[in-house]
């Protein structure tokens, strides 16, 4: 009995900390595999894997984007890791309630992939007024591995962080 309720508090207090976000095994299979499948369509033969190390990092700045910057986005500029951030903002009723969408990381990582369409790599360049370095991090070929959290924030918005390493984007450098 003293067990059950000790483990009750320590999941209310988890639960109301709101640090409580991190992926569950499945969303990081997901992310793992989703990001692969990015690589192998432009024929990259490395797959990332997933890293412990890089997830306690970004599950961190993810909280910090909550608790100190109001869920903006804003780059941790972490030497030596890429990173790409996605906001969601929440769901809104008319009665004026929220709640937190149902985002899954296939639909993260397809969102930055996305930005393939803007990318020439012929020319190594975005399309004018578009963007595309989330969708070239994401295909670094020497990025091996990759680390990814969420937060949410007071207004069920989300933030997603997802880290690699080696990092990527190097200026006059072709991803692959």
């Amino acid at each position: 009995m003293k067990f059950k309720i000790l483990s009750s508090l320590l999941l209310l207090l988890m639960v109301t900390s709101g640090e409580t976000y991190a992926l569950d095994r499945k969303q990081q299979k997901e992310m793992v595999k989703v990001h692969n499948q990015y690589r192998s369509d432009v024929g990259i033969s490395s797959k990332v894997t997933w890293s412990k190390k890089l997830e306690k990092m970004a599950q961190n700045y993810a909280n910090k984007l909550k608790n100190e910057k109001s869920c903006n986005m804003i780059h941790s500029q972490t030497k030596g890791v890429g990173e790409n951030l996605y906001w969601a903002s929440p769901l809104q009723y008319s009665t004026g309630e929220t709640k937190v969408q149902q985002i899954t990381s296939k639909h993260v990582v397809d969102a930055w992939g996305s930005e393939k369409a803007d990318y020439n790599y012929s020319k190594n360049s975005c399309t004018k007024g578009k963007m595309c370095g989330h969708y070239t991090q994401m295909v670094w070929e020497s990025s091996i591995e990759i680390g990814c959290a969420k937060a949410v924030c007071a207004d069920n918005s989300q933030v997603w962080v997802c880290n690699y390493y080696p990092a990527g984007n190097y200026i006059g450098e072709k991803p692959y």
